[in-house]
């Protein structure tokens, strides 16, 4: 069946309904006219029904035919019409004006005057019968803007300060010479860290000096940051080490020595949470000075497996002990050898650095095993017979090597708003040598929160002329 209802036909119907024979034919037509005349009737026809004005505009559309579903074409839409204007409104025309204002001196008009009819429809621009449209006056000039004001903002975290510019480039010229079976002994130019446990914040870096950026020599500065344990019972170390100057060995025996420093707190680390917490300082400074002299022995042992003698394989160590308890707030402070230990407090910087005798200036009582008995008693007897017999020439016998350097230990308790700066001899020298590097860092430290990762390198950064070592620093933020 077809759409229309029909059935279709069977066989060759359709054949014989198309082509019957028998169907008469329709022939000619009654009507005698020609071509030509229906031509020109058609025409005379539409040309005197087009009108000259065109047609009227409430003329309904003419009706069109119905078309198949096949030819069903949607229509294009109507052109877009201007939104007409209610009674009593008027139109206006928006003028530039300053940010925040509104333009003054705008009058109202009529709907003739603004362009629009009240039927909606835009109306010509001709002379009314009251007489010819006037332009609406012209808009006055915006009021200009007050000028704002705007808070200065800091300088930028890096450059120099002091006298005049530092001798070398601030950026790395030089990479270190590296060799293929050694890759592992390579050390970057720059470390950064960082961490936040209880009541502190702790900020990290070590860079290669300018010297050593230029020359291409390895960093002998060696930093390290571990955690031990976790939530209360947690311990913080942070480890600086300086290799010995002018071998080519000091940055491995930076790193062996923060390395075993690191392992033997490791392992003691449980016992010495629980004297920090417990302001154990006798028992602290008496474990950590045998931890740090084992660590020593191992430094003087590699050197003697390298063939290197003790002076040459060893390090300047300086360590940071923090409990991650938030009720703690004693830091502890232990190594050997030189650097800096200072506090920023109030705006101002103070040496807090323990210290320690001379070699000369220790004198006392000899004890049992140390030192000798006097060559006369306090009456005046002298102890030997002196039989003026001339003694026999010694061998010859190296000196005694110098003493080492001695420990340094300090347990302190920290308050709201300090800040704990432990670096190596590379910033301490230059923050004691130059005022002006200590008052621009206690400029930008003394803010209320403490600066990101990014910016504390820029300060660690900032140059001094005359002093080109390499540089690290630990700072922590008191809350």
């Amino acid at each position: 069946m077809s759409q229309q209802g029909e059935r279709p036909p069977s066989g060759d119907d359709w054949w014989s309904r198309l082509y019957d024979e028998s169907a008469p034919d329709a022939g000619p037509g009654g009507s005698g006219e020609s071509l030509d005349d229906r031509f020109n009737s058609a025409s005379h026809t539409v040309s005197s029904n087009v009108p000259e004005s065109g047609p009227p505009p409430d003329a309904p559309p003419e009706p069109r035919a119905p078309r198949a579903w096949w030819e069903s074409v949607p229509d294009a839409p109507p052109p877009p019409t201007a939104p007409a204007l209610l009674e009593g409104w008027t139109e206006e025309r928006e003028t530039p004006h300053a940010v925040g204002e509104r333009s003054a001196g705008r009058s109202g008009s009529s709907p003739v005057e603004a362009g629009r009819d009240l039927g909606g429809g835009r109306a010509p621009r001709t002379p009314s019968a009251t007489g010819p449209v006037t332009a609406p006056p012209a808009p006055a000039e915006p009021e200009t803007a007050p000028d704002e004001t705007f808070t200065p903002l800091p300088g930028p975290r890096t450059g120099h300060v002091g006298d005049g510019p530092p001798t070398y480039d601030a950026e790395p010229t030089a990479l270190p010479t590296a060799h293929p079976h050694t890759l592992d002994d390579l050390v970057a130019d720059t470390v950064l860290d960082g961490a936040r446990y209880g009541s502190y914040v702790l900020r990290a870096a070590s860079c290669r000096g300018d010297s050593a950026r230029y020359r291409g020599e390895p960093r002998r500065d060696a930093l390290l940051t571990a955690r031990f344990g976790t939530g209360d019972n947690a311990l913080v170390l942070v480890a600086v080490a300086s290799g010995a100057r002018a071998t080519h060995a000091a940055h491995l025996a930076a790193a062996d020595a923060c390395r075993w420093i690191g392992g033997a707190i490791g392992r003691s680390h449980h016992r010495l949470a629980e004297d920090i917490r417990a302001a154990r300082r006798g028992d602290l400074k008496s474990g950590l000075h045998r931890l740090t002299d084992r660590s020593y022995g191992m430094l003087r042992a590699r050197a003697a497996e390298l063939g290197a003698e003790p002076e040459e394989y060893t390090a300047d160590l300086r360590c940071l002990l923090l409990s991650a308890d938030p009720g703690c707030r004693t830091r502890v402070f232990f190594g050997v050898g030189h650097g800096g230990l200072f506090r920023l407090r109030d705006g101002v910087w103070q040496d807090i650095e323990p210290a320690v005798p001379e070699p000369g200036a220790v004198s006392g009582e000899p004890v049992v095993g140390f030192g000798s008995p006097p060559a006369q008693t306090p009456r005046g007897d002298h102890l030997t017979m002196d039989l003026g017999t001339v003694e026999p020439a010694r061998p010859y016998i190296d000196p005694p090597p110098p003493p080492g350097e001695p420990f340094r230990f300090r347990a302190s308790v920290a308050r709201p708003g300090d800040t704990l700066l432990l670096c190596s001899g590379g910033l301490a020298e230059p923050l004691l040598g130059e005022p002006a590097l200590a008052k621009e860092l206690a400029e930008r430290w003394a803010r209320p929160e403490p600066p990101g990762l990014a910016s504390f390198l820029a300060d660690v950064q900032l140059r001094v002329k005359g002093y080109a070592d390499d540089r690290t620093a630990v700072a922590v933020w008191e809350a």
